[in-house]
């Protein structure tokens, strides 16, 4: 009986290095693996799940938005302030405009899964020149926020390699010769967001 209980004892022992150490294993294997997670993965699975967040802007604005879809370096999604009697708006927002994101705790955590072998979408492969084309190409009016100075409504006549064509008028009018009160060239670097009512966006 004294030796059962003494190998007793040393199965025990055994077992328990073995799962600390399988424990470390695990842990060390979870480090290495969010250590190689980047920002877009995780904005890949936040965009998934439909996720209620609030977006840092470059300009200092926080804007609560509900994330819609991932583009190559472009994000889309839905305002959840809608202004006076007016709908909700779509917003297109640069990657690189992202300054920080608020998120509750449960999706801080989702946002850290990756899923397996995931193939891009072609919606992902869009770059933000092509869906600032398609918008040209509709005649969505937009109201564009800058890095720098006051936003701007109007519609966009074309979309370069790197910067758009904005044909200035007010809020809610079409785009008509009589409406324009200018023209402003303005760098895909400048951009803040991209707001448009409807469903103009990806």
């Amino acid at each position: 009986m004294h030796w059962d209980r003494l190998f007793e004892d040393l199965e025990g022992q055994l077992a328990s290095e073995w799962e600390a150490e399988r424990a470390a294993l695990d842990a060390e294997s979870e480090r290495l693996r969010i250590a190689r997670l980047d920002m877009r993965a995780r904005l890949r699975m936040l965009c998934a799940a439909g996720a209620e967040v609030t977006v840092d802007l470059a300009d200092a604005r926080r804007v609560p938005v509900t994330l819609r879809s991932l583009g190559a370096d472009w994000i889309a999604a839905t305002s959840r302030v809608a202004t006076g009697s007016a709908p909700a708006a779509t917003l297109l927002i640069p990657h690189d405009a992202i300054t920080g994101i608020a998120l509750d705790h449960g999706l801080l955590l989702d946002s850290l899964d990756e899923r397996p072998g995931h193939d891009l979408a072609l919606r992902e492969r869009m770059t933000l020149g092509f869906v600032l084309r398609d918008l040209a190409r509709r005649r969505a009016a937009v109201r564009l926020s800058l890095r720098i100075g006051d936003d701007l409504h109007g519609t966009i006549d074309r979309a370069a390699a790197d910067h758009l064509d904005l044909a200035l008028h007010d809020a809610g009018d079409a785009r008509r010769a009589a409406s324009v009160h200018g023209f402003r060239v303005i760098p895909f670097s400048a951009l803040v967001a991209v707001r448009t009512l409807g469903d103009h966006l990806v």
